[in-house]
């Protein structure tokens, strides 16, 4: 082997995905640490599979790649093993659908609306003033079947956008959808969010009410990565005033290919012991139907009048949220919103995945039974995820 050769290929890693469920699961996010030993890799080649789609991914800013990203559908309790080797060159010649996109834009006079990749303001800025400096007035994640947007002012208020059809769209409506661009068949922003807790928004837990993010430091919004099949925006506040405490909190959120649900991370650092928080999906302003329970699930199925400048059109639509131990503390409701209380895990961490559905989705779950089903089904796979175990040498098979 010449010295180019031995280069360029790293070293390779055996992954071995396990599905647990005696029934076939799509588009299952498989995500591979790379060891610091591998060096800087730059693509990877999945052996025995043609063009397998993988995502290589900065997740901590250094530069330097340090997960891998790949997606199966996998059979009932089926086992597999991939070989996933590493190179140092990258691979020109690949490219892959895009499932997934994630962004942030300046709201400029001119309105070029420019891409940038992260933005801080000290935290005595008037709230109005950030909300409105960014175009669509927050960080926008994008899947398939929908999208959401984080707002930038102390409500870090999680919003809805719904398609028609499976397709990445943002581009074109950046969530301001246009008569003419509804009759063309594009989705638009679905959900009127109002005092509530919205889509899974991230609140404080005072005297009994839901609270805003209100006392801050430096405030601040990123896109961590964008890729066909994974995109992460993140939220960030430096020195939160919480009941006394300064507490440096980021919020991260994940879309994957395929997925109408995101996954939302959130880490605090200076939490006190027991801190108590909160987030939920709210209840649709009209005809709302909708459930909580104690494990952590709650749905919410209605229609409301999500845009006042077209008072003619009304959207169905349902929310659902799933948070589970170590995180969950209690659930409870209110006027307007199902609510879950929240706690960081010694790791000062709390996990949980929201989703939604849309009448104007034709992928859609119909009626708030059928999407009260598909939130049970949701929440037995998450209870249930596939098991991943990465070796750098593989494991022979016992001969029989």
């Amino acid at each position: 082997m010449t010295l180019s050769l031995i280069t360029a290929l790293l070293s390779s890693l055996y992954v071995t995905v396990s599905n647990p469920l005696p029934e076939q699961r799509s588009d299952v996010p498989v995500v591979v640490p790379i060891p610091t030993s591998a060096g800087e890799v730059r693509s990877v080649k999945v052996a025995g599979v043609n063009d397998m789609p993988y995502q290589l991914d900065d997740m901590n800013g250094d530069g330097v790649a340090d997960e891998i990203v790949v997606m199966l559908d996998m059979k009932p309790g089926e086992t597999r093993t991939l070989t996933l080797n590493l190179s140092t060159v990258p691979d020109t010649t690949a490219t892959f659908e895009a499932g997934t996109y994630a962004y942030l834009k300046l709201n400029d006079k001119n309105k070029k609306y420019p891409k940038i990749s992260a933005i801080t303001y000290p935290g005595d800025v008037d709230n109005r003033q950030m909300y409105n400096s960014i175009y669509g007035h927050g960080a926008v994640l994008e899947g398939l079947y929908n999208a959401i947007r984080v707002y930038m002012d102390n409500r870090q208020s999680v919003d809805l956008y719904a398609k028609n059809r499976p397709q990445l769209e943002l581009e074109t409506t950046g969530f301001y959808t246009t008569a003419d661009q509804l009759g063309k068949g594009y989705g638009r922003d679905i959900l009127w969010a109002g005092t509530s807790v919205a889509m899974g928004s991230f609140r404080g837990w005072q005297n009994g009410t839901p609270t805003t993010i209100d006392s801050v430091t430096t405030r601040g919004q990123c896109v961590v990565t964008t890729g066909p099949l994974r995109s992460v925006i993140e939220v960030s506040d430096r020195g939160w005033n919480y009941d006394g405490h300064p507490i440096d909190m980021t919020q991260r959120y994940t879309i994957y290919k395929g997925h109408r649900d995101y996954e939302a991370e959130v880490t605090l650092n200076g939490a006190p012991n027991g801190a108590v928080f909160a987030t939920g999906v709210q209840k649709i302003m009209n005809d709302n139907e909708g459930f909580i329970r104690a494990n952590g699930l709650a749905g919410s199925w209605g229609n409301n009048l999500p845009d006042k400048g077209m008072p003619q059109l009304t959207d169905t639509l349902g929310l659902g949220i799933s948070v589970s131990a170590p995180y969950l503390v209690k659930t409870l409701e209110d006027d307007v919103n199902y609510l879950t209380l929240v706690s960081p895990d010694r790791n000062g961490k709390i996990k949980y995945h929201i989703t939604a559905a849309a009448l104007r989705d034709e992928c859609s779950p119909r009626d708030a039974k059928s999407w009260f089903d598909h939130l049970a089904v949701w929440r037995k796979h998450l209870d249930n995820p596939v098991k991943v175990v990465v070796s750098k040498t593989r494991k022979n098979k016992k001969r029989k």
